[in-house]
């Protein structure tokens, strides 16, 4: 058994780390064959990601994928632990696993993602939920096979959960959830250690693939006709830094640019390790799309140092000009935390008139969320949860005037979609532009999925846009 050490997984030091390729158990494929699982992620697009190599690893042992958890063999939980929301969610999953496995008594229930690398969720897990049999983290994701395995064979709670990463694995497999477009992770783990924020601690210090691998990979989506693809980091800036005296993420994406890949998107993006160098390649290369997720979390300088976040307003102000200019249809999208600890009235009006200033084309809104074994955890917090809310609601009348004004510049302007499936609207399509806004759109012939077609804006709402094909 092993327990996670929020100690060993705050550690920074030199320790080196090793590129592994996968190997799966030959003794164990496809042992499960006419079993079932289910599985359900939360979270952000690295657990999406995992996701896609938790489904293959199941399926490798036989287990066939359903919709319904009540017919399962196997139900696992994807977890995310980014925020208290998504914590009690997967809590109350488990409330409604622990009915069900009542009634089926062979039912194998497991705990993977973020959650799974908390102290204290694994120690509710060992005293409070018993039923649960196994839980693996995020540094050894590859071990899933065996892990379940065991958990099957043996009648007790299999917990393995590494505090520090290990080795990086390369060469897991993975069942796409999309044909068109696919995620590509190219650095784990996060050293920016900001106040309010378990990542750190939930998935490791930085790590970055080799640009062999990477590359390797972004030319088999090629082969296979990917239209899109997305990089992925919990700190995607920081690529390269660890591994390399000279290539970075700029380096990396200017080499992806140069293949036939229509569509390339990065996330997420920390301000401080965003490049002059990035800007450059973004604005130089057409496939890289004008869309940028930049957090700002606060206006407020005072706030901003609280959280740790190593800049200040007018630095990041300046940033953001910078990749504003990069592109004339660039969107930027953001993350805003309201009601942290110690925040004052002046502080949000701060946040209020950023907001203003910046005219985000998206934000992503949330209340403060304490995340035991954080800094931001202990400090004093006089704001009541009633004011929070009503910030919240005064942030969100803020964005949301932009969000539609944003959309309305692009009304009898002609954008390109990539096509994504039939709308709930009637005879209408739905697909992501360039700047990623939803739009639907109608067309006078049958439009393939995944292609990408060009489309006259004729309406816009706050969320989305409507439009026509151009013939």
């Amino acid at each position: 058994m092993n327990i996670p050490n929020y100690g060993e997984a705050k550690s920074r030091d030199k320790r080196d780390y090793k590129r592994v390729d996968f190997i799966f158990d030959k003794k164990i494929k496809d042992k499960y064959k006419n079993k079932k699982f289910f599985l359900k992620t939360y979270g952000c697009q690295m657990n999406e990601h995992d996701s896609e190599n938790i489904e293959a690893l199941l399926c490798s042992l036989g287990f066939s994928k359903v919709s319904d958890y009540n017919d399962a063999d196997v139900i696992i939980l994807n977890t995310c632990s980014i925020r208290e929301n998504a914590h009690n969610k997967a809590f109350g999953m488990l409330g409604r696993i622990k009915h069900l496995k009542s009634i089926k008594k062979d039912l194998i229930v497991g705990i993977c993602g973020c959650m799974a690398q908390e102290e204290s969720v694994v120690e509710e897990i060992v005293n409070k939920y018993k039923f649960v049999n196994f839980v693996v983290g995020t540094h050894n994701l590859y071990q899933l096979p065996n892990i379940l395995d065991k958990a099957i064979l043996e009648e007790r709670q299999q917990i393995e959960v590494f505090s520090r990463e290990k080795d990086l694995v390369e060469g897991m497999p993975v069942v796409r959830s999309n044909s068109y477009k696919a995620y590509v992770n190219i650095i784990y783990g996060c050293d920016k250690f900001c106040t309010y924020c378990i990542v750190p601690y939930t998935r490791g210090k930085e790590r970055s693939r080799l640009k062999e691998d990477i590359l390797k990979e972004i030319d088999g989506l090629i082969k296979d006709g990917y239209k899109e693809v997305t990089l992925l980091g919990q700190n995607v800036n920081a690529y390269g830094k660890d591994l390399y005296e000279d290539y970075t993420l700029a380096n990396l994406l200017e080499d992806i640019a140069k293949k036939d890949i229509p569509r390339i998107r990065f996330m997420t993006s920390h301000p401080w390790d965003f490049t002059d160098k990035m800007i450059e390649v973004i604005g130089k290369y057409k496939n890289i799309m004008p869309s940028v997720h930049l957090p700002v979390q606060s206006g407020s300088d005072r706030i901003l140092k609280l959280m740790g976040r190593r800049y200040t307003r007018g630095e990041y102000l300046e940033l953001f000009n910078k990749i504003k200019k990069a592109k004339p249809n660039m969107a930027i999208s953001t993350d805003i935390i309201v009601g942290f600890p110690g925040e004052e009235e002046e502080d949000f009006k701060d946040t209020l008139d950023l907001v203003k200033e910046c005219k985000y084309d998206n934000a992503f809104t949330f209340i403060f969320s304490k995340r035991e074994g954080t800094p931001a955890c202990k400090l004093k917090d006089n704001t009541s949860l009633e004011e929070k809310e009503e910030r919240l609601q005064r942030l969100n009348n803020v964005v949301n005037k932009y969000f539609l004004e944003n959309n309305k510049k692009l009304v009898g302007k002609e954008v390109l979609v990539l096509t994504e499936g039939i709308s709930e609207k009637k005879n209408m399509y739905f697909g992501y532009s360039e700047e990623n806004k939803l739009v639907n759109f109608s067309s006078l012939k049958d439009i393939e999925v995944g292609s990408i077609v060009k489309v006259e804006i004729t309406s816009a709402k706050t969320w989305s846009l409507d439009g026509k094909e151009v013939e």
